[in-house]
C-alpha cells in the first residue's frame, strides 16, 4: 500500500469512500505477495493490483459490491493448475484477499497510518478477518501507542504486543487468536500489516560499480547511503540516486550508525585499509547481507587479515565474497544486478539457479 497511499489519502479527505483489496494469505505460485493491494473508488477509478492482472476484474466487481453494500468481504481465488487460465489465475496458485470499505466511519485510523507510511514512522495496522467480533475493525500499532479497537482490552494488548515483534522485523502475516486474546484460540483471524521504514543498504567505496549498486538499491526499495572518505569521489553529481551521501571513514561511520537484521552491506572499495577495519565491525553486527568486492586472491587475503584481528570462521562466513551470483558479469550495471540477485535469493532462500532447471516452488514463502 506504500505506493498507493497519496492519491488514497487524497480520496480520503476528499470524501471519496473507496474500498481497498489486500491480499492476506497466498498458497503455492501466487503472483503477489500478502500485502498487495488493489482500491476501487465510488467513481470507478482503479489504482493497484492484487494479482498481476490475474484476478483484477473478479476483484474490482467485489469491490464495488463491497462499496454498494458497505461490508467486508473475505474471498478466495484460485484453482488447480488445469483449470488455472480458464478462470484467470493462470500460475494455478491461490490468494485469499479481503476488501473493505474505507471512510471515516469505517476506518477511522487511515490518516493517522497515512501519516506514518508517509514519513516513514514505523507502524502496523491489525484488521480484523473474521470470527465473533465484527469483521473490518482496525487497530493501529506504534513503538509507542496504540489506536482502534478489534475487540477487548485483553485481545487488543495480545494482538499490539505480536504486531510490535512483527513490525520489529518488517513482516506481514496472519494471526489466529482467541476472542479475548487467548493464545492458544483460534476464533479469530487478523491480518498484520507492517510498514517498517525501508531497509538500508551502505554501499562503502564511491567508485563507478558503487553508482550502478546504489541506483539498483534504490529500485528494489532500499534507503541507499554511499560512503567514502574521499569528498572529490562522493558527490551528488555522481551518486545522484543515493538518498544519503557520507564523507568518512568507512569504518568509523559504520560504527555511528545503525544496522539491523534487514541491512544490506555492499564493500565496493577493495582496498585493505578501508576495507579489513570496516569488515572487523561489519562480520560482528546483524546485517542481513555483507558482501565484498575484489579478486580471489584479494578474498584470500582479506581473510587472513581479518583472522589474525581475531574474527572466528563462523564470523567470516557470513561474508559474501567475491561479491555477487555468477552471471559472467562485466559491466557495472551487470555486476550491480549479480549483487541485488544476491541479496534476494539469500533474502529469500532461493538457489541462485535457472529455474528452468529447478522444480522447486518459483515464490518462497514470506520468511
Amino acid at each position: 500500500m506504500r505506493e498507493l497511499i497519496a492519491p488514497l489519502l487524497a480520496w480520503y479527505r476528499e470524501g471519496q469512500p473507496f474500498a481497498l483489496a489486500t491480499v492476506v494469505r497466498t498458497w503455492r505460485s501466487a503472483p503477489r505477495q500478502p500485502g498487495a493491494v488493489m482500491a476501487v473508488s465510488a467513481a470507478g477509478e482503479a489504482l493497484g493490483s492484487v494479482s498481476g492482472g490475474c484476478v483484477e476484474g473478479a476483484v474490482y466487481e467485489l469491490a464495488q459490491e463491497v462499496l454498494r453494500t458497505g461490508v467486508p468481504e473475505l474471498a478466495s481465488f484460485g484453482v488447480s493448475d488445469d483449470d488455472a487460465f480458464a478462470v484467470g489465475l493462470t500460475c494455478g496458485g491461490t490468494l485469499q484477499v479481503f476488501v473493505q470499505p474505507v471512510t471515516p466511519q469505517t476506518y477511522p485510523e487511515f490518516p493517522a497510518l497515512a501519516e506514518s507510511i508517509q514519513s516513514s514512522t514505523p507502524v502496523a495496522i491489525a484488521t480484523l478477518l473474521d470470527g465473533a467480533n465484527t469483521p473490518g475493525r482496525h487497530l493501529r500499532i506504534t513503538p509507542e501507542d496504540t489506536a482502534g479497537a478489534l475487540g477487548s482490552p485483553r485481545l487488543n494488548e495480545a494482538v499490539r504486543d505480536h504486531a510490535r515483534g512483527m513490525l520489529a522485523l518488517g513482516s506481514t502475516g496472519f494471526l489466529h487468536i482467541g476472542a479475548d486474546g487467548e493464545q492458544r484460540g483460534d476464533d479469530l483471524s487478523i491480518f498484520v500489516e507492517s510498514f517498517a521504514p525501508p531497509p538500508r543498504m551502505l554501499v562503502f567505496g564511491a567508485i563507478d560499480f558503487a553508482g550502478a549498486v546504489a541506483r539498483i538499491g534504490k529500485f528494489l526499495g532500499y534507503h541507499v547511503t554511499v560512503c567514502d572518505a574521499r569528498p572529490v569521489f562522493a558527490t551528488a553529481k555522481r551518486f545522484p540516486e543515493a538518498d544519503e551521501l557520507v564523507v568518512m571513514w568507512p569504518h568509523k561511520y559504520l560504527a555511528e550508525t545503525t544496522i539491523d537484521e534487514r541491512t544490506a552491506i555492499c564493500v565496493l572499495t577493495h582496498d585493505p585499509k578501508f576495507d579489513v577495519p570496516l569488515l572487523e565491525l561489519a562480520l560482528r553486527t546483524n546485517a542481513a547481507y555483507i558482501g565484498a568486492m575484489g579478486s580471489r586472491r584479494t578474498h584470500e587475503d582479506r581473510l587472513n587479515r581479518l583472522r589474525e584481528l581475531g574474527l572466528t570462521e563462523p564470523e567470516l562466513s557470513r561474508l559474501s565474497s567475491p561479491i555477487g551470483l555468477d552471471l559472467g558479469a562485466r559491466t557495472p550495471e551487470e555486476t550491480a544486478v549479480s549483487i541485488a540477485a544476491e541479496i534476494i535469493s539469500l533474502t529469500w532462500g532461493g538457489s541462485g539457479r535457472r529455474l528452468a532447471e529447478t522444480d522447486n516452488p518459483i515464490h518462497r514463502p514470506q520468511p
